[in-house]
């Protein structure tokens, strides 16, 4: 179950870093009309890293402490992952507010696939529960 949360991690980073993509390129980073916060987006991303790093170095030494660190780190991943999704709905839906003269047209974040922005979450919750059953010695 260690293998199968670790693809499944692998498989929500890429969802992550390719959103991440879109969301600097639209210049979601310099601020503009994004309604996602810099700090929220940095700070899921951070988390998420190390969080797959020490699940990688779980997989390798098989440590119980390192899958429940792994686990405690996803919960605030997760936390602001929430956050993300109920801020980006809004934007998807078209109500986010119009922008002021001069400002960019679209917040960074309207250009989110959809299902790039459902299969992410989808993975994610796939990775916590199996991130948790692992760390519970369920299925070893």
């Amino acid at each position: 179950m260690d293998i199968a949360a670790l693809i499944m991690w692998v498989v929500t980073a890429l969802g992550g870093f390719y959103m991440l993509g879109i969301w600097i390129t639209h210049g979601g980073a310099r601020g503009g009309t994004s309604r996602l916060p810099v700090p929220v987006i940095f700070g899921h991303f951070a988390l998420a890293a190390v969080g797959l790093v020490v699940w990688i170095i779980y997989v390798i030494a098989d440590e119980t402490a390192l899958a429940w660190t792994a686990f405690g780190l996803l919960v605030p991943v997760a936390l602001l992952g929430f956050t993300m999704l109920a801020r980006w709905i809004p934007v998807y839906q078209g109500r986010a507010t119009t922008p002021a003269e001069g400002e960019q047209a679209a917040p960074a974040e309207k250009h989110f696939p959809v299902p790039v922005v459902a299969g992410h979450g989808l993975s994610a919750v796939t990775t916590v529960v199996l991130v948790l059953l692992t760390a519970l010695g369920i299925g070893s």
